[in-house]
């Protein structure tokens, strides 16, 4: 095998990030879509070009026309299809969040092992090249002794029709986009926080719609991070260390103005702005399950990794609702 097929479950909104990086990818190429109807599907597929069109994710699954799966469906349905897709021999991109609870978790874990299928989820900033930087000064010292990282990620909805304020599905704002600056806290800690404390609004569609949670970690450091369908749309993160401080203007966005910024600021002398090279947002995730498919390298993001962001989400939850502290 020298490409990676791709099908398309769903003709989920989200498609249209993972398309262009799927061709631009020099190992893979996008070959079908399943919806809920032919119909349906072939409306797509032929608005983007797609080749092949079913009309149903079963029957595409079914086929041997594709080798791997990128599922954007709703939150409820992520470990379903990805279980099922693995069944079938498929390599999955799941779409965070990877799964709602811990046992959907360890399922997806051991039907990839069982089956031998690759299984990531999408958490496309952490492959780009400003996160991998940030990784670097972390681990090299550079900020000295982490304390604090704060993270936002809120937006307002233009219609109150949407499937992320339905509580059956998944729905919440923490789920949806407050994971964003709780994986950033994760992977510059290095590992989930020991405690957490959460509060929450709770909106009239019956889900979280502003999120707020501090994080608690074994070295001392600390998280805050918060998220919000109702205010106007802002994305912000910042890393405080014993030595200086990182800024990111645009950590988990794709850039439309050209205006991304990583600025490092010392704990003596002038600030310094880091050079990033630029790169499609979604392109290394769809590049890191090639490698892991055709080349047998190792995944980027650990199914650990993967684990906690679920396990630290549910202990917020736990917390909102509860008042209190919640020890992991």
């Amino acid at each position: 095998m020298s490409k990676i097929r791709w099908g398309l479950l769903s003709t989920a909104n989200i498609n249209r990030r993972l398309i262009p990086a799927i061709r631009e990818s020099a190992k893979g190429e996008l070959v079908a879509v399943a919806s809920r109807s032919q119909a349906s599907a072939q409306a797509y597929a032929d608005k983007w070009d797609i080749p092949q069109a079913f009309g149903s994710y079963e029957v595409m699954l079914a086929s041997d026309a594709v080798d791997a799966v990128y599922i954007g469906l709703p939150n409820h349905l992520h470990a379903e299809w990805s279980i099922k897709a693995m069944r079938h021999g498929k390599h999955v991109l799941c779409e965070k969040p990877f799964a709602l609870t811990l046992a959907e978790v360890d399922e997806m874990t051991a039907v990839s092992q069982q089956t031998g299928c690759y299984l990531a989820e999408a958490f496309m900033y952490r492959h780009h090249p400003q996160t991998k930087i940030v990784g670097e000064l972390v681990q090299n010292g550079r900020l000295g002794r982490v304390t604090l990282v704060r993270g936002v990620f809120n937006f307002a909805f233009n219609t109150r029709e949407n499937i992320r304020l339905v509580p059956e599905m998944g729905g919440g704002c923490l789920w949806d986009v407050g994971v964003y600056p709780l994986s950033l806290a994760q992977f510059v800690m290095g590992g989930p926080p020991e405690q957490v404390t959460g509060f929450q609004w709770i909106g009239e569609s019956d889900v979280d719609e502003v999120f707020s949670g501090q994080m608690l970690y074994a070295n001392g450091g600390m998280a805050q991070i918060s998220s919000s369908f109702c205010t106007p749309w802002l994305t912000h993160a910042e890393i405080l260390g014993t030595e200086g401080r990182l800024i990111l203007n645009r950590p988990f966005v794709a850039l439309d103005d050209g205006q991304r910024k990583l600025i490092f600021y010392p704990k003596e002398g002038d600030p310094e702005e880091i050079v990033v090279s630029e790169k499609e947002l979604y392109l290394g995730e769809v590049e890191d399950l090639h490698d892991a498919v055709l080349d047998g390298r190792s995944q980027y993001l650990t199914f650990a990794e993967t684990r906690n962001h679920v396990k630290t989400v549910l202990a917020l939850y736990e917390s909102a609702k509860t008042g209190q502290v919640i020890t992991l």
